[in-house]
């Protein structure tokens, strides 16, 4: 429509985000609500309804545009493909209660720096602030701008310097509580929704007002059972529904309830430490962090002290994490960008627990509140899981046009009624009657309830699996997954890694493999020395806690560990330093222990750390671990054997993640500080390789080898390292012995260079020196480029991910589309990176098991979570059973239950279609079926077929293709069209040629031959049509025609599309389906040929000929064959299908399909052993694909 908005009245909220929306000013009118409330009242509530389900046209209604600085209502429209509109009331916040408190006036000091949001947001003056809340964010009226900002954060722009001097003493209680009345309170409420708005939100479903209109048209005519029926099924559907969500919210209340009661210690500038509830935090604040195991209730900056931080709640790795205070510089730039460092090592984040606190010179942990409530790391995870993107599955939006055409072909038949009985003189009350009859027997007010018992039926065989669902509709989606992808630990692997054994060396090269399960521990030298000191574990309330990996390293020496006292004094050694010593048992150590001076800590980036020792009563000693390559650099060349290459082949090819140890002795003069990491890391002696075995689980292998057998493509996302991702993937079969890996790094932008992206093959690794960098993973010795496209897969870290998402957005679809490993993923990457999947047209399953899958989890169509945790409430199911078998089992019920509800609308369609046919028909004789005969169709037929034919369970072998995702694509309606036609025809033809029946103008009572006179009596009494009368009028040789017709044809379409192989069971497992359609059968057809006079008065039938019986049965036998022969030969035939495809030369037109077509005719690709950089023609962020809403995901975890 344009865009009717002039500059001010429109603008962009959250520009560049995930959650970007447009938002609209408009002002309410009076005279405009005064017409909406009237119309309201004498539509009797209709117009209501339909500014319900249109929010925008409220606004349009009541309100007119006007620029946002004026506005009193903000209308809403998110950016995405699904432009959803909402609207929200502008509030004012006034500052004027903290007048008389504060004597708070416009120029007061606090409000004069408008540098700060808050200052620039109070309108001067009155001193008071605009605001609008959407999604649980607070967005103020920016007056120096003009627009709509958001707050809860300290700003982006300032500097380290600035936070120092500005926030490093606390703030005055003056302006703590300006910022808590605008920023509101540092909480993340999710509220019980309560029953009754679920049962209102749920009720006001457009169906099922559908649903109420026709029962209140079938109460009016006395069709009082159906009615029943159907108000029973939907009560039943709405029950479960409201169940699930309630059920939901309830989870999500308790998973967040104790984030708003904790006690913290603030320090003011004037007020001094004072303990307050967490909820009355602003940004701003100074925590004082004391004592250990302190739950973070927000974002924070350290600013003095350091901290080891538990980030399991963000990345899934319960590994303490070393914080550092953010220095005070004298820049002038962003805090975030002042180091080259990721900021985030100086972050404190909601919802993670600070395990241990340490104090520096000041002697206490001091951290400025960054971000409150929602704006927080764990408040974007709640909120990612109370708003959910909508999900886009076509079956959902096919069937909105199914009904439409319903509801297009009913309109055709009121017409036709209203023409027929308006020139048959029908009294105009009967003609409306007529009219709306034919909506309610066009589309199926049984739909929604026939649909949701296979959801049922399939959430209850789930369920029976220990697979529990919270989003019953996603089943259905499940049916479409082709990528599926996996968190590694503790989805794919056992948690951490198990120590093997270690190879050591020496002069003459390596020794045989010491085997800790079998050898026991390793007897005394530098290489047990290295694994008990060369790692960063620390010791919390008497236990060890640390990387899983140092952790087993250090347990297989059996030493103990231990804080230095007070007493302690070594020269160079601090006191309340780590200390390692032998335990009571072991023999032959010589040193009584050591002491850790100094770490190196380890960084993927250099893939090494190392530590500086003090052996109690011996030498200083360096040691370095770290990836074998990179240790091997280090060290002087003639300590390194010369079977080095060979050595690690050995182990690398079989999976094993392999580690190596190396050391040197220092001089005794140094002060530990003053040694720099160049000078220690220098000329070490190499002492051995440590094997560890990150073992997979059990089911793991033959559920991969299940999925890629059926063409469902598997992707491993990890916050683990690249490394020990790759192994994983070999070992799991992800990666199968014949495929290529290839290594994809990518680097952001330094100095003069521009951002680049290389491109190795990881395997052709064989004559490579020690002093090379690359990342050692596999070394095999030919590589065959011949093979299909699928024959090599791209495997990168989610920093190349990033730099690759920014500057080679280009690029990002081709690497998408043989992309298999991704490893070190942040919760933010992992759900950009299945979003990245879904704009190539997959429908993505994501399976993990901590809190950090949540948003990805969330983001996928189908999430699959493997812990009762966080990550169980994002996700739409939860497995008890914590392995990935589940994932086959959802797919295949997916499949089952996707078919069924096809099969299910093609048979309401069908019948439907029947009965509208029928009814058309005996409208053009101004008949009609009776209330009898419509029950009998619709409750003992259809309802019960409704209720049995979704019994099927799913196949157990999952083929390697999916069945149809859309209700229109051609074989569907095919067969819906081809079968209508054919009930048509019948019905047509039974119409005319009972009309032309020899006894058609005889007298009713001589057409049956009956025995005897009594009986022949009865028959003329109780059949005997009353052309006019008022309750008979349904009599007559057409009406019966119909009918039997109709209802045996009913019974037909049931058996002829209950699909069975190769997604569900074949059709005589469902016994009580079969049973059910034998016994519907069988009852008709006594119903036809027994002479029962009483019967055929109560359904208002004719008694006709036998032979006419005869014909009846063979039109319906010939239907019933023409219409299975056709079903199974040309519908179900998928070869046919595809030769016809293949004749016409069809492509799909998947995203994904479209690079796979066009990267087979590209020779080049995939590039090998090359650089690109972001500044060269062909690498630049071209306008093929791109991804604006990337940074955003990273910004607030």
């Amino acid at each position: 429509m344009g865009n009717p908005f002039e500059d001010g009245q429109h603008a962009l909220l959250n520009e560049g985000e995930e959650n970007e929306m447009e938002i609209f000013g408009y002002r309410t009118q009076g005279h405009r609500k005064a017409l909406c409330l009237a119309g309201s009242i004498f539509s009797l509530g209709i117009l209501p309804l339909v500014f319900y389900w249109r929010p925008a046209w409220h606004v349009w209604a009541n309100c007119i545009p006007c620029s946002l600085q004026e506005a009193d209502v903000v209308l809403l429209r998110t950016t995405d493909e699904f432009q959803t509109y909402c609207w929200k009331k502008v509030k004012w916040i006034y500052l004027s209660a903290l007048d008389s408190a504060f004597g708070l006036t416009p120029d007061h000091p606090l409000l004069t720096d408008e540098g700060y949001i808050i200052n620039r947001a109070i309108r001067k003056p009155d001193l008071k602030v605009r605001c609008i809340k959407v999604q649980k964010i607070r967005y103020v009226w920016n007056n120096l701008e003009g627009h709509f900002q958001k707050i809860g954060s300290l700003e982006d722009w300032l500097s380290s310097d600035k936070i120092h001097l500005k926030f490093g003493s606390g703030l005055t209680r003056e302006e703590q509580e300006i910022r808590r009345l605008i920023c509101g309170p540092n909480t993340i409420d999710v509220e019980i929704t309560p029953i009754w708005k679920l049962l209102i939100k749920e009720v006001l479903n457009p169906f099922y007002i559908f649903q109420l209109f026709s029962v209140c048209l079938w109460f009016s005519e006395d069709y009082k059972e159906y009615a029943l029926a159907i108000i029973i099924m939907s009560v039943i559907s709405i029950a479960l529904t409201v169940y699930d969500l309630r059920e939901q919210s309830v989870k999500l209340h308790r998973l967040v309830e104790s984030h708003n009661s904790i006690t913290v210690s603030v320090c003011g500038r004037k007020g001094g430490v004072q303990e307050l509830e967490s909820r009355f935090l602003v940004p701003g604040d100074l925590l004082i962090l004391t004592g250990n195991k302190v739950q973070m209730p927000c974002d924070a900056i350290l600013i003095d002290g350091s901290c080891v931080v538990d980030e399991g709640m963000l990345t899934g790795e319960s590994i303490p994490v070393t914080k550092t205070p953010l220095l005070k510089t004298d820049s002038s730039v962003s805090w975030k960008t002042q180091s080259e460092a990721d900021y985030k090592r100086h972050v404190l984040f909601c919802g993670t627990e600070v395990v241990q606190a340490k104090g520096a010179c000041s002697g206490t942990v001091r951290a400025v509140v960054l971000q409150t409530g929602f704006n927080t790391a764990k408040g974007e995870l709640v909120r990612s899981i109370l708003y959910p993107k909508p999900m886009n599955f076509k079956l959902y939006r096919d069937a909105v046009r199914f009904l439409l055409c319903l509801v297009g072909i009913a309109t055709i038949g009121m017409i036709y009624t209203l023409c027929v009985y308006v020139l048959s003189g029908e009294p105009p009350k009967e003609v409306v009657k007529k009219a709306l009859d034919v909506i309610t027997i066009a589309v199926p007010p049984a739909l929604p309830a026939a649909l949701t018992t296979g959801i049922i039926y399939a959430q209850r065989r789930l369920k029976k699996r220990g697979i529990f669902c919270i989003s019953p509709q996603r089943i259905n989606v499940c049916g479409q997954l082709n990528l599926i992808c996996f968190d590694k630990t503790g989805t794919l692997t056992r948690d951490g890694l198990d120590l093997w054994g270690v190879v050591p060396c020496d002069r003459n090269g390596f020794q045989d493999v010491h085997s800790f399960a079998s050898a026991g521990t390793l007897p005394w030298g530098p290489l047990c020395a290295a694994m008990a000191s060369c790692h960063s574990l620390i010791l919390l309330d008497g236990t060890i806690q640390g990387d899983p990996l140092d952790l087993k390293m250090f347990e297989a020496t059996t030493w103990e560990m231990a804080i230095s006292g007070d007493d302690f004094h070594i020269k160079g050694v601090p006191a309340h330093a780590m200390v390692v010593k032998p335990c009571r048992t072991s023999s032959q150590v010589p040193v009584e222990g050591i002491a850790i001076l100094h770490q190196f800590p380890f960084s993927s980036a250099l893939q090494r750390m190392t530590v500086i020792v003090q052996e109690m009563g011996g030498d200083r000693l360096a040691f370095m671990k770290g990836a074998p390559e990179r240790v091997a650099s280090f060290c002087q060349p003639e300590t390194v054997p010369t079977s080095f290459v060979s050595e690690l082949q050995i182990y690398t090819t079989q999976g094993f993640r392999v580690i190596a140890l190396a050391y040197k002795k220092l001089e005794m003069n140094h002060h530990t500080t003053a040694l720099t990491r160049d000078k220690v890391e220098s000329d070490l002696i190499f002492l051995g390789l440590l094997i560890l075995e990150n073992r997979l689980k059990e089911e793991t292998k033959p559920v991969l080898e299940e999925l890629i057998s059926a063409r469902i493509r598997t992707v491993m996302v990890t916050g683990d390292n690249l490394q020990t991702a790759i192994t994983v993937a070999r070992k799991s079969g992800m990666v199968s012995e014949s495929q290529k890996v290839i290594l994809i790094d990518a680097n952001e932008t330094t100095g003069s260079a521009s951002a680049s992206i290389s491109w190795k093959l990881l395997e052709d690794k064989k004559h490579i020196p020690y002093g090379n960098q690359n990342t050692y993973i596999n070394m095999r010795e030919e590589i065959s480029d011949k093979g299909r496209g699928g024959s090599y897969h791209f495997a990168l870290s989610g920093k190349s991910f990033q730099v690759i998402s920014q500057h080679f957005s280009n690029l990002l679809p081709k690497i998408l589309i043989n992309g298999t490993i991704f490893a070190r993923m942040s919760p933010g990457q992992k759900s950009s990176l299945v979003e990245e999947f879904q704009k190539l047209d997959y429908f993505v399953g994501m399976c993990g098991d901590g809190a950090n899958d949540c948003g990805a989890l969330k983001m996928a169509h189908v999430g699959i979570s493997l812990s009762e945790q966080e990550a169980s409430v994002a996700s739409p199911f939860t497995s008890k059973t914590p392995n990935i078998e589940c994932v086959p089992h959802l797919i295949k019920e997916g499949r089952a239950a996707l078919v069924t509800s096809f099969c299910m609308f093609k048979y309401m369609a069908l019948y439907s279609m029947i009965q509208y046919v029928g009814v058309l028909l005996l409208y053009w004789e101004t008949n009609s079926l009776s209330n009898y005969q419509f029950l009998f169709q619709d409750l003992a037929i259809t309802t019960l077929i409704g209720v049995t034919m979704n019994l099927n369970g799913a196949y157990p072998k999952l083929v390697p293709f999916r069945p149809a995702g859309r209700l229109i694509s051609p074989p569907l309606l095919l067969s819906v069209i081809f079968n209508i036609l054919l009930s048509l025809a019948m019905h047509i033809v039974g119409f005319i040629l009972v009309q032309r029946q020899p006894w058609y103008p005889m007298d009713m009572h001589s057409v049956c031959t009956v025995k005897n006179e009594s009986s022949s009596q009865l028959t003329i009494s109780s059949t005997a049509p009353e052309k006019n009368g008022s309750n008979g009028s349904f009599t007559s040789f057409e009406n019966t025609t119909i009918w039997f017709l109709g209802t045996i044809n009913c019974i037909i379409v049931a058996l002829t599309f209950s699909k069975g192989k190769p997604f569900r069971q074949p059709i005589y497992t469902n016994y009580i389906f079969v049973v059910l359609l034998i016994i519907q059968l069988g009852v008709c057809l006594f119903v036809l040929f027994a002479d029962i006079p009483e019967l055929y008065r109560r359904l208002d039938l004719l008694c006709t000929p036998v032979q006419w019986r005869v014909y009846i049965v063979i039109m319906l036998g010939t239907n019933f064959i023409v219409s299975f022969v056709v079903e199974e030969a040309i519908i179900e035939n998928r070869a046919l299908w595809m030769i016809i495809k293949r004749r016409f030369g069809y492509q799909s037109k998947s995203q994904y399909r479209i690079w796979q077509r066009a990267l087979a005719n590209e020779p080049s690709w995939p590039p090998l052993s090359q650089t690109s950089y972001s500044d060269m023609p062909e690498c630049g962020t071209g306008e093929s694909y791109s991804n604006p809403v990337f940074e955003s995901n990273e910004e607030h975890l």
